[in-house]
């Protein structure tokens, strides 16, 4: 199942790219997992995901924890904390 997965903030300068389309192995279940998968594409998926707790996740423009299955998602989007005001 192919999935839209779109990068924000320094997630996404640190990529190169602001939005992918990945096509997760069955074992990558949850956001948590599929961050784990992307991080060995390449050396900036590295560098954006070396520390999962800077990172938050939304799953069809819905938040959402990092331990959250993917099944069904169409766009997963991947970004630091948001601060508001």
């Amino acid at each position: 199942m192919a999935i839209d997965v779109v990068y924000f903030a320094w997630v996404r300068e640190a990529i190169g790219m602001g939005a992918e389309r990945v096509t997760p192995p069955a074992h990558v279940v949850t956001i948590a997992d599929l961050i784990g998968w992307l991080r060995g594409s390449s050396e900036g998926h590295g560098r954006a995901f070396a520390d999962i707790s800077r990172l938050r996740a939304a799953i069809d423009q819905r938040f959402v924890a990092l331990d959250t299955p993917i099944a069904n998602a169409h766009e997963i989007a991947i970004f630091p904390p948001v601060t508001g005001g």
